[in-house]
């Protein structure tokens, strides 16, 4: 005759079995370096309005990420800087921020990544507690992220009208043909900004005053200079006036869009137009407008 089963023994296998069944269903565990929380605010930094997420720490944009993808991929970059994501559905926003300035991008690894205003989001390792920017600034590379940036800096291949890549030498207004990134001005959504070599300082010489020529080289109109990256002198910067408009200029340089650049984040096709140094980029070591 077969022995009757212990029901002690059979309580605490049905036990076991529950419990393996709910962290199955239940397993939330995010792939290492990307943080879940939803929650989202503006706080007061040493730098000023910054970006948080949770636990009120900083987040960062990349100055490699001008095309709105992500340029911090290398096992390195991702070591340090961990990858901020929220489903959009269930972001808490906080005073101050608005759900369209939000989206979601997939990383080149297959993960997902909030990116705000186009800018893909970071937070800094050595952040230890809410209000720490430790990660500003590194490498000329990282900024808080911050709702009111007038200009960004960027670090990018320059690529030409012509389909050729290219480097600088020198100083900005010296290209040769080449492969690697350049450090160079952008308007806060990523957008290429550009000397005209033949202006003066303060000076546009290239806008008509019927504006007719304004397509090739749109002015980068701003009435009131917002936020700069914290590597950038504020007292670089002016605006003039043009025929009537408002043009920033930076080192003297007035700015401008190239139209054939469009609203491309990151295009810099200017650069070779009608050849290299006509349209330069512009950047911390363009030498001050004659």
């Amino acid at each position: 005759m077969n022995a009757l089963p212990n029901p002690g023994r059979n309580i605490l296998m049905m036990l076991a079995l529950t419990i393996s069944l709910l962290s199955c269903d239940n397993d939330t565990t995010a792939p290492a370096g990307v943080n879940t929380d939803a929650a989202l605010n503006l706080a007061t930094t040493s730098l000023g309005q910054t970006l948080t997420g949770v636990d009120g720490k900083t987040l960062y944009f990349f100055a490699g990420d001008a095309d709105g993808k992500t340029g911090c991929n290398a096992p390195g970059c991702l070591a340090n800087w961990y990858t901020y994501y929220a489903e959009k559905a269930m972001m808490k926003l906080g005073t101050g921020l608005t759900a369209t300035d939000f989206e979601t991008i997939t990383r080149p690894d297959g993960r997902l990544q909030t990116t705000y205003k186009g800018w893909p989001l970071y937070y800094f390792k050595n952040d230890a507690k809410a209000g720490d920017v430790l990660g500003d600034k590194i490498g000329n590379a990282w900024f808080a992220a911050k709702p009111n940036y007038t200009i960004m800096l960027v670090n990018s291949q320059l690529k030409g009208n012509d389909g050729k890549n290219y480097v600088t030498t020198t100083s900005t207004a010296a290209y040769a043909e080449g492969v690697g990134n350049t450090v160079y001005l952008t308007d806060a959504n990523g957008r290429t900004l550009y000397g005209y070599a033949f202006d003066k300082k303060d000076k546009n010489n290239y806008t008509k005053s019927d504006f007719s020529n304004d397509p090739t080289g749109p002015l980068f109109q701003v009435a009131t200079l917002g936020d700069l990256p914290s590597s950038l002198n504020k007292a670089d910067f002016n605006i003039i006036k043009v025929f009537g408009k408002d043009q920033l200029t930076y080192k003297g340089w007035p700015l401008y869009y190239f139209g054939s650049d469009g609203t491309v984040r990151g295009a810099n096709k200017g650069v070779s137009v009608p050849r290299p140094g006509i349209w330069p980029i512009v950047n911390s070591t363009t030498p001050a407008a004659p």
